[in-house]
């Protein structure tokens, strides 16, 4: 697998263990509708357990695996069009497991394919690979041959071919695919005390619209404290207040706020329009490098609009026309009177709203996802004009504007410049120039952080300020914040000889590039240890180097591996156990690299039921944890002798608990050295 698909989707595709088991999820039927005279649809349906789900036929590259037909090539039918999934049961989300927008179906996939049949002696076959996920891991790939016969409308499905696998053929195929493995591998006896792997909890999509409406609301909050938008809380209060008696005041202030959040909400209208005309639409924006490139010019013309250089501004003629429609008077007038708020407090609250879009579109893609960030946002703007006109005494309590106002409006300048960066680097990764590297990113993001804090110490002025004579308390704490943050950066270009990799930054998670993206320390495997990437050339360097094997069934795109690699492995007693005392071979169950020809078996399917072509590397692997260890999800970790072929002790999966690991590796040796 290229190095640039293990960039792009390092935080994606979660592959956990809970037991060793196999899962089937997804359980397929097939049946045929005649809808003309030798035309036939054929119907795909996939009955899918709770919480799984399995990913429509489109599906963006460095995702998940996509659901794909194939149908073999015969003078005998000929297809009408292509496959067509039945949108029932599709949901286009952010998947937790890849953290991108897909579609994909719960509970029940249907799939439907035309044919027109100009020879009823032969069957129509073919097959069709699929993924399916939970929310906590993802099973390897798997292909499904089927056959209709539609002379007489009997279907057959998982090929019953003539080709029988008796033992005799297991063995041969160990033989060209793993070199001289037995079919039989023995578990030990030993029964260490580490317990059995732990897995991490992924949040639920109810949540996640939640944490969104959180962050709109936080930067709802930051609007509020800029200069377009403070000073008019009191004003507007003030307004409805003495305007009207006291009771019609309150009413039309919480109106207003009401109306406030209305407008925002509004503005989100357009992305559930393009939503439904085309699920992906968003989804392939989010992936595209000229928007990311996009993106960066804008937060670059925020950041300076917040610094004071120039004033970003809507029409001057649409501010006239909604503050007209204001004298209107009822509701109609103050629905008018928030939305010329929105417009002329957009110098301000138009960077923090553009963070909020684009972060929706390029992180989530959900247009029900940035619907919940804009009702934060209005919620947090709104909010203020309901509270403080039904307590207006509570507006004595409110600080003066003044040039702290400025301050916050400049320090927003500095995050937006950030962000700017994010978005270069997503383009830089997507388009695999090689420039925005994780010592560049870091490198820039230091800086700017760092010239935040001698701005808010008050050594920089921007345009129409005034250097301040004294610095007030909670101005020196933001900046001790920013300077910390800056210091915390630096840390990350800190160098570990014997790793020969840079510090993971839990708080960059998702932000910076992965480490392995480096100039100074690019690495094939995991904290530069040597690994293996074939199962037959690590176990022969194993037997010459009388060590015992780790056995690692991994994922290009498995998060939790990632996660184990760069949190768990670094350790120094974990990197040490390793690195001395172990071989390890990792195998991916997603590399697609083809298998040569020799060794595209066909093979026993693990349930016994029918069997399957392993086509390339990943399909390989796969087999073989199946086949061999019973299981199939990933991480899993296996302690293993090659020369008694003994499992030394019981595999775990997913395992951050530092010490649990650690007590593992060390009794899969205990138990070498007893063999």
């Amino acid at each position: 697998m290229k190095l640039d698909r293990i960039l792009f989707i390092i935080f994606s595709f979660c592959f956990t263990s809970l037991n060793s088991q196999i899962l089937e999820p997804v359980k397929w039927n097939f049946h045929s509708e005649q809808i003309e005279e030798n035309k036939y649809e054929l119907v795909f349906i996939a009955d899918i357990d709770p919480n799984w789900a399995i990913y429509s036929k489109t599906v963006d590259e460095g995702g998940p695996i996509a659901t794909t037909f194939y149908f073999t090539e015969s003078s005998n039918y000929k297809l009408i069009g292509e496959v067509v999934e039945d949108s029932i049961n599709m949901v286009t989300q952010n998947d937790l497991v890849f953290d991108m927008v897909v579609s994909k179906f719960y509970n029940q996939a249907i799939f439907r394919q035309k044919v027109e049949i100009i020879n009823y002696d032969n069957p129509v076959s073919g097959g069709f690979e699929f993924m399916t996920c939970d929310d906590t891991q993802c099973l390897a790939p798997e292909i499904i041959d089927f056959k209709f016969n539609l002379s007489n409308k009997v279907l057959e499905s998982d090929v019953k071919e003539t080709i029988s696998i008796n033992q005799n053929n297991l063995e041969k195929n160990n033989l060209i695919l793993y070199g001289f493995l037995p079919t039989d591998i023995k578990k030990s006896k030993v029964n260490c005390s580490n317990s059995s792997a732990n897995t991490t909890t992924v949040s639920s999509p109810t949540k996640t619209l939640f944490n969104i409406f959180g962050l709109g609301f936080i930067g709802g909050l930051l609007a509020l404290l800029t200069p377009c938008v403070f000073p008019m809380i009191p004003l507007t209060v003030s307004f409805f207040t003495k305007k009207n008696d006291n009771t019609n005041g309150y009413s039309n202030a919480i109106l207003y706020g009401v109306f406030i959040v209305l407008v925002y909400l509004i503005l989100s209208i357009p992305f559930h329009l393009l939503d439904s005309v085309n699920p992906d639409i968003l989804n392939d924006i989010s992936t595209n490098v000229y928007l990311n490139i996009f993106f960066f010019i804008i937060f670059l013309l925020f950041a300076f609009s917040f610094f004071g250089y120039y004033e970003l501004s809507l029409p001057s003629s649409w501010v006239d026309k909604s503050a007209k429609r204001e004298s209107a008077g009822g509701i109609i007038g103050i629905f008018f009177m928030a939305l010329t708020l929105a417009i002329v407090s957009f110098s301000c609250t138009g960077p923090i709203l553009g963070s909020l879009l684009a972060g929706s579109i390029s992180n989530d893609s959900a247009a029900w996802e940035l619907t919940a960030g804009m009702g934060g946002f209005g919620l947090a703007l709104g909010l203020p004009f309901a509270v403080f006109a039904m307590f207006p005494n509570m507006l004595e309590s409110l600080p003066k504007s003044g040039g702290w106002l400025n301050t916050i409006k400049v320090s927003l300048g500095f995050i937006e410049l950030a962000l700017a960066l994010k978005f270069l680097s997503n383009a830089d990764l997507v388009a695999h120039w090689g420039i925005i590297k994780i010592e560049v990113f870091l490198i820039l993001w230091f800086i700017i952080f760092l010239l935040m804090a001698i701005y808010l110490f008050g050594k920089i002025q921007f345009p129409n300020e005034i250097k301040p004579k004294n610095i007030s308390f909670t101005r020196a704490v933001f900046a001790l914040l920013s300077l910390g943050f800056a210091l915390y950066l630096a840390s990350g270009l800190i160098y570990n000889k014997q790793t020969q990799s840079y510090r993971a930054l839990s708080l960059l998670s998702g932000l910076a590039p992965p480490l392995g993206y480096s100039y100074l320390a690019p690495k094939e495997c995991p904290n530069n240890l040597n690994c293996f990437k074939d199962l037959k050339s690590g176990i022969e360097y194993a037997k010459k180097s009388n060590k015992p094997i780790l056995l690692d069934f991994t994922g290009y795109a498995c998060v939790n591996c990632r996660k184990m690699e760069e949190h768990v492995w670094p350790l120094k007693q974990v990197d040490s156990a390793i690195r001395e005392n172990y071989v390890l071979i990792s195998l991916y169950v997603d590399d697609k690299k083809i298998l040569p020809d020799n060794e595209q078996l066909l093979v026993t399917r693990t349930n016994g039921k029918g069997v399957r072509k392993l086509i390339n590397y990943g399909h390989k692997w796969a087999y073989f944890q199946a086949q061999y260890f019973k299981t199939n999800s990933q991480p899993y970790y296996i302690l293993y002798d090659p020369n008694s072929n003994e499992i030394l002790n019981n595999p775990v999966g997913y395992t951050p608990d530092e010490e649990e690991y650690l007590a593992f590796l060390n009794c899969g040796l205990e138990a070498f050295k007893n063999n």
